[in-house]
């Protein structure tokens, strides 16, 4: 069983790339994102947003950490992500 749970996630990030991180928080009103990080995330990066509605792609132009811009962030760090579409709690973030 643990086998078989291990091929679907090696497939999932086939698809989908590396899992990043996690939303947990969106402002809609400003379009920014909440993301706790499982992973390295650095300006320029490509990443994909998928939840149970979201699913979107777009390259990392914006983030930031208590209002200062950063160029790079790491794992356990929350940041805020400037996003092109809406994200939603839960949807999780996979750098492709």
């Amino acid at each position: 069983m643990a086998e078989e749970q291990k091929t679907k996630k090696k497939a999932a990030e086939k698809e989908l790339g590396k899992k990043v991180g996690k939303i947990t928080h969106y402002y809609t009103n400003i379009g920014v994102a909440v993301v706790e990080l499982s992973d390295t995330l650095k300006v320029g990066d490509k990443i994909k947003i998928k939840g149970a509605t979201s699913d979107f792609a777009q390259k990392v132009e914006s983030m930031q950490i208590e209002q200062d811009k950063i160029q790079e962030a790491k794992k356990g760090q929350s940041i805020g992500l400037k996003v092109k579409e809406h994200a939603r709690q839960h949807d999780v973030v996979y750098r492709v």
